[in-house]
């Protein structure tokens, strides 16, 4: 670093001194007014200027290049110097790229002579238990040669053996075919007792399910008795107007607001209110409110009947009453009491929908037996429809047409054979009824005949089954 110095210390002076010896040639020129080349004065002074500096540069490069060897290596070889440092550059990455390859196969290299140790290892044991058992198996090779001798010795014995067998063979199959034949003589009447388990298993089956009908139906009529045994006791006391449970006016109901909710039940009431006067106070001149229902009943009907949707209304006696009710006759308070069911109007039954079934059994059947069946299949479907929340009890049969009903009953009588009959809804039943009904012939769960209709199916035609009969049903009744 000094030499440094002492190099731009000595640039410095050496340009000082020239350029003073410049200025002072020039100035010497200038006054003698000299002429070179035929230049004029003042072109030659220049001319002198432009040579001392020309003289100063020189001499400043020859004294920079005289001095430092590194300034001429600069200067003349800095291209080729900048080539070999790029190439240098390169080769030094190629160099590191060789070294991380080297690197990966030597690491490589380690693993693969692991796990060529790892398989000499289990090779080595492979061997030794190989060994083990090359030694076991010419012990059990000697033991099996031992008992090929033992079993040789057997077979021998076995053939003898097998020649008697033989002959007894032969006398267990004639035996084994006469078995053969009992036993299918067996297994054809097992199927005839099967087939007959299995009529009498389905007789058992038709048999409880009348049982069940039988039990509702008694359980039904219970209730009728005991209503009439409550009439018959309010005999003694006159004669009943209105009974327990007896419906006064039903009708459908459908409102939109509490009060026109109110305004149609009150319609209701008057209307109940003029029938029970007829029944309780015939022939009189009274008009009067004499059905008792309180403020808080009537109020809450309202709120669940006024959404819009139909309902079933009934208003029923709560209690029997006599004709001549002294509280009537005496314009007292309201003392007939009574209550209102409200059902909403639902579909209850489709068409086609079975509702109650009974069997003819033992022909020929007379007009009685045929007759007390039906009513007895009438009263059976009042009981289901009961159940299941018509309001209405009336039992509307082949749309009340006699001469059809008539023909179906003449039908039965003329089949001759065991047959069921049930009832099937004919068209849609709301829960505000009546409960219209078709009648259907079965024998086998094949359709016979039905009042829609007549025409008998059982010569030469394959029957319809019940749903495709019921769909006919359907079809008919709502064109």
């Amino acid at each position: 670093m000094v030499s440094g110095y002492i190099l731009i210390l000595a640039v410095l002076l050496l340009g000082g001194v020239i350029a003073t010896l410049g200025d002072r040639i020039g100035m010497k020129v200038g006054k003698a007014r000299l002429s070179l080349f035929n230049l004029r004065p003042r072109q030659t002074a220049t001319v002198v200027s432009i040579a001392t500096g020309s003289v100063i540069s020189a001499s400043t490069l020859a004294l920079l290049f005289g001095v430092s060897s590194q300034l001429r290596t600069g200067v003349f070889e800095l291209g080729e110097i900048q080539n070999d440092l790029a190439q240098a550059e390169a080769d030094l990455a190629n160099a590191r790229q060789t070294q991380a390859e080297v690197q990966a196969d030597l690491e490589s290299s380690v693993e693969e002579r692991e796990r060529a140790m790892s398989r000499l290892r289990e090779i080595n044991q492979f061997l030794a238990q190989a060994v083990e058992q090359q030694e076991r198996t010419e012990t059990q090779l000697q033991q099996t040669r031992e008992q090929l001798q033992k079993v040789s010795e057997q077979a021998q014995t076995l053939r003898q053996t097998t020649d008697e067998l033989r002959s007894e063979r032969d006398s267990l199959l004639a035996q084994q075919a006469n078995i053969s034949e009992q036993i299918a003589q067996r297994d054809a009447a097992i199927s005839a007792l099967d087939r007959e388990i299995a009529e009498r298993d389905r007789a058992i089956t038709q048999r409880e399910e009348r049982l069940t009908l039988l039990e509702q139906e008694q359980t039904f009529l219970e209730q009728q008795v005991a209503a009439l045994e409550e009439q018959y006791q309010g005999l003694f006391l006159g004669n009943i107007a209105l009974g327990r449970n007896e419906e006064i006016v039903s009708g459908i109901l459908r409102a939109d607001t509490p009060e026109q909710a109110r305004k149609i039940l009150n319609q209701f009431l008057a209307e109940a209110n003029f029938r029970t006067l007829q029944r309780i106070a015939p022939g009189t001149s009274i008009d009067q409110q004499i059905l008792s229902l309180s403020n808080r009943q009537l109020q809450q009907l309202i709120n669940r009947i006024s959404t819009g949707q139909e309902f079933v209304i009934r208003i029923l006696s709560a209690a029997n009453y006599v004709t001549g009710e002294s509280c009537v006759l005496e314009g007292q308070e309201p003392c007939i009491d009574i209550f209102i069911d409200a059902s909403p109007n639902q579909l209850v039954y489709t068409p086609g929908e079975r509702l109650a079934s009974i069997a003819l059994e033992f022909p020929p059947f007379s007009d009685q037996e045929v007759v007390e069946r039906f009513n007895y299949l009438v009263v059976a479907t009042q009981f289901r429809a009961q159940q299941d929340g018509v309001a209405v009890d009336d039992v509307v049969v082949a749309d009340n047409s006699t001469e059809t009903l008539v023909a179906f009953l003449q039908a039965i009588q003329a089949y001759g054979r065991p047959l069921d009959i049930q009832a099937i809804a004919a068209r849609d039943v709301y829960t505000i009824g009546p409960v219209n009904i078709g009648l259907v012939a079965l024998d086998n769960d094949q359709v016979l005949f039905w009042t829609n209709n007549l025409a008998p199916l059982w010569d030469d035609l394959n029957p319809p089954s019940l749903e495709e009969s019921s769909d006919t049903g359907q079809n008919r009744s709502n064109p």
